[in-house]
């Protein structure tokens, strides 16, 4: 293994330093600083294109132990990652190996982030870290050497979308019901999802036109960033309701959805980022664990035609809704895990059934 350390240091908003070495890609990066939970799943978690703009810090103790992955195909429907690349600005932990062990591993993670230039920052007190975003909540930061940056890169500031959506509209699977789906920073596993639950899928650019397309249902996908930067988006989700047509939400499709059909969305304190985020069932009161990755919530207020679905038993935010005029249902965190518990993929099979 090519080994290139150098001293570096993190730099949060408020002035506090976090020293460390940068075994990744050697250059100065700005962004929001946010934590995962998750103790495996790094390369899915890396990949996933809701991360854009964002500093990762894990908080588990070890990370990359088993290495990455071997890349045996280019279509996503079997892809050991989240997207087709790496949208986060860096990643942080307490401890990375430089040897891994795993009999379907290939690379290391500090070569494949260098290969993809993302930094990554080891060596740091990542418990301290983490206690001080949940304190003062999420903040800006950089990750730097000798080289400094005048000032850091807000990404809620941006509409991210044109980074992390696919440029032209792509087709998967061959199930008698055709959905579109809306392509905000579409994890794969919501693409396997769909496909594995029967449909026949096309993945449209997030303001692509599909009005005059011939299709039975929508899902608005994953994404990062602000919600409130996406108008377009949701001017498309207020049309798909006003038709009466089948539509399912995850994660900002949800907060799309919602401001849809009227509801308003506000930054979290710190987010909910991890594999082990509890959330009920308001209906059956069953409980599940849910993958989710998120910095949004959307604030339910009374409203005659909405139905709070499922809520986050650790803080009581809002994590799905139910309209009562159109089909149309969506959670906060992600069916399709990827990584993390699949105790709630049904929730494919059930927008299915919808499309009857």
């Amino acid at each position: 293994m090519d080994k290139k350390f150098t001293p570096v240091r993190l730099i949060l908003q408020n002035g506090m330093e976090f020293p460390g070495l940068n075994y990744g890609y050697q250059q100065p990066v700005s962004g929001e600083v946010v934590f995962n939970t998750g103790m495996t799943g790094y390369p899915e978690t890396i990949t996933d294109p809701s991360y854009c703009g964002q500093i990762l810090v894990f908080t588990f103790p070890l990370i990359g132990n088993y290495g990455i992955p071997k890349i045996t195909s280019n279509s996503p429907l079997s892809s050991p990652f989240e997207s087709n690349g790496i949208y986060l600005k860096a990643v942080v932990t307490s401890e990375t190996p430089e040897e891994f062990s795993h009999w379907d591993s290939d690379d290391s993670l500090p070569h494949w982030l260098r290969e993809n230039k993302i930094p990554l920052l080891t060596g740091i007190n990542t418990r301290r870290l983490t206690k001080v975003l949940r304190e003062h909540g999420t903040m800006l930061g950089k990750i730097v050497a000798d080289d400094d940056i005048d000032s850091f890169y807000d990404p809620d500031k941006e509409n991210l979308l044109p980074q992390v959506s696919v440029p032209k509209p792509e087709t998967y699977g061959k199930g008698k019901k055709h959905i579109v789906l809306v392509d905000c920073g579409c994890k794969y596993g919501i693409l396997k999802g769909a496909v594995n639950a029967g449909l026949k899928v096309t993945r449209v650019p997030w303001d692509y036109d599909f009005s005059q397309m011939k299709y039975d249902g929508v899902i608005f996908s994953n994404g990062p960033g602000n919600p409130d930067n996406y108008d377009i988006v949701v001017q498309t989700a207020k049309k798909v309701i006003a038709d009466k047509k089948p539509a399912l939400g995850i994660c900002l499709g949800h907060q799309v959805l919602s401001k849809a059909a009227g509801l308003k969305t506000r930054k979290m304190k710190y987010g909910h980022r991890g594999q082990n985020q509890p959330v009920q069932d308001v209906e059956t009161k069953r409980c599940y664990l849910t993958s989710q990755n998120h910095g949004y919530e959307v604030v339910y207020e009374d409203n005659e035609n909405i139905i709070p679905w499922f809520v986050n038993l650790n803080d009581e935010t809002n994590e799905g809704m139910k309209l009562k005029n159109a089909p149309v249902i969506s959670v906060q965190f992600h069916p399709e895990a990827a990584p993390g518990p699949v105790d709630t993929g049904y929730i494919f099979n059930l927008f299915k059934d919808m499309l009857d």
